[in-house]
């Protein structure tokens, strides 16, 4: 083999070695923007499940100290 001809086997290697890493960065992308699992698409064995009072409460109560300390630190009125 002479000089030019290795030194083309080895730019061919280079660019498909970066078409094989492009690929993957792809491949890992489309993965990526599927996005993380949704909360519903737990097996229903293994999913915690609520009863109606549970789904109907309140969850939200305004008098709890982390509310009150983020509204504090924050600034917001009131």
């Amino acid at each position: 083999m002479n000089e030019g001809t290795k030194n083309m086997a080895e730019r061919r290697g280079f660019l498909k070695a970066l078409g094989l890493g492009g690929a993957a960065a792809a491949a890992a992308g489309v993965a990526e923007a599927a996005g993380p699992l949704r909360a519903d698409a737990v097996p229903a064995g293994t999913a915690r499940k609520e009863n109606e009072a549970d789904r109907l409460k309140a969850r939200y109560q305004e008098n709890s100290a982390h509310v009150q300390a983020f509204y504090r630190t924050n600034r917001y009125g009131g």
